[in-house]
């Protein structure tokens, strides 16, 4: 159903640059592995659905967390949650390690960074729905840690341990904890010095089966459980770029992250902008409609835009509308929100902010077949806690589009791929 995923590019818009980046001036790594929500034959994995809705759900309710500490407060419609428990008969799939020769993975977008002096290497997710970067440490020697890189923070002539700990508890009992340090940090050639981070000693099992060796965020300050800067912020307040902008093509092939400006290589045409909600610390776009054929199913609710989530989520009222407007649509799975449609003719879908209406292409919304004709819906009901006016789009809304983030404009924009 996808292609072998196979190379992502970070590129670095430098200071002088007056012409368009393309991939000749970035780096090329090799793009993370993580297997997706579709099984090899193309049938729909709906183990590995569920154990997805618990990782999102428990990460926004970190982030709803780290927004209340550092602000004080949350914006309307916003609510703390419990966490939620992985099902005990998951639990055992949840932490073994799944195999990395499976071509249908295209859900992580990677590249490779290094902290310290001299440079230690490190395979990292971008996520534009966190804020903190944290890497294994030396010191942690859980059985989840021995197949990552590791940060050794004596042999770093530029890391300076701070007080504090950082941690990140997960619904299965889990954790990813440690302390905090700054150190000089590198992506694609930027270099930014004091950036906070957390070399973690304790590293949740349900990284076992991960290529990565940690999380890079790019979201705002706002929802860092350091209560700090990200990584490209600290690049703009130190003057390291001058455009507060960087731009992702995800894709099974030729993903690019561009730190600095957009990659104009990658799409055709201008950059269709919109305005976020400052408030919330997140790329969280107003506005928005859902569009299902000739229909506008929703209209004026918020979308948050998150790389770092593989499928797309909306209120379950809001969902269950959507389908309605989807003939031959019906429940799956109730408690999960999922939706079955008609493999074979399902109408346009999309979302508009006021301007084009940026479609999802069939195969970016299939998550494969349930059952005789029917093929599961890449949007799914669930009630995350961020209000019952926003939406969670990851990557299979961002597969369709080329992103732009500005923290320059506060905006997210979207392009047509070229």
């Amino acid at each position: 159903m996808f292609c072998k995923a196979s190379l992502v590019t970070v590129a670095l818009a430098l200071m002088a640059a007056a012409s368009p980046i393309t991939q000749e001036n970035g780096i090329v790594i090799p793009l993370g592995k993580r297997d997706s929500l579709t099984r090899a034959d193309g049938s729909f994995d709906h183990e590995k659905a569920i154990l997805h809705n618990v990782k999102t759900h428990n990460k926004y309710q970190h982030n709803l967390r780290n927004l209340q500490a550092n602000t004080g407060s949350l914006p309307e419609g916003m609510e703390i949650k419990d966490f939620r428990a992985v099902p005990a008969a998951l639990q055992k799939r949840a932490t073994t390690s799944e195999s990395l020769t499976d071509e249908e993975d295209d859900e992580e977008w990677a590249g490779t960074i290094s902290i310290g002096t001299p440079a230690q290497s490190f395979l990292i997710d971008f996520d534009t729905g966190s804020s903190d970067l944290w890497v294994p440490s030396s010191s942690c020697t859980s059985s989840t840690c021995k197949s990552k890189h590791k940060y050794t923070a004596s042999s770093s002539s530029t890391g300076s341990k701070k007080s504090g700990t950082f941690s990140i508890e997960y619904g299965d009992g889990s954790t990813v904890s440690g302390p905090i340090y700054t150190d000089t940090v590198t992506v694609a050639g930027l270099s930014v010095t004091g950036q906070y981070f957390s070399p973690v000693t304790t590293l949740s099992s349900s990284f076992s089966g991960d290529p990565i060796d940690g999380i890079l965020g790019l979201a705002w300050p706002a929802i860092s459980n350091l209560g700090q800067n990200p990584v490209f912020n600290t690049a703009i307040s130190q003057g390291k770029t001058t455009a507060g902008v960087f731009g992702f093509k995800l894709a099974s092939s030729g993903s690019t992250l561009l730190l600095g400006g957009t990659d104009t290589s990658k799409y055709t045409g201008s950059i269709e902008y919109h305005s976020i909600d400052t408030s919330t610390g997140f790329w969280q776009a107003t506005g928005a409609k859902a569009i299902a054929g000739s229909k506008t199913a929703v209209s004026g609710f918020d979308t948050i835009i998150d790389s770092g989530t593989t499928i797309m989520y909306g209120p379950p009222s809001a969902v269950k509308s959507f389908y309605a407007a989807i003939p031959g649509s019906a429940v799956y799975d109730s408690s999960e929100g999922y939706y079955s449609y008609p493999c074979n003719s399902l109408p346009t879908v999309g979302f508009s902010w006021g301007g084009k209406t940026w479609a999802i292409t069939d195969a970016n919304f299939n998550l494969g077949s349930a059952s005789s004709g029917q093929c599961v819906g890449a949007l799914a009901g669930q009630d995350l806690g961020l209000g019952n006016n926003v939406w969670l789009l990851g990557d299979s809304f961002m597969k369709n589009v080329y992103t732009a983030f500005s923290f320059d404009q506060s905006s997210v924009g979207f392009a047509t791929l070229s």
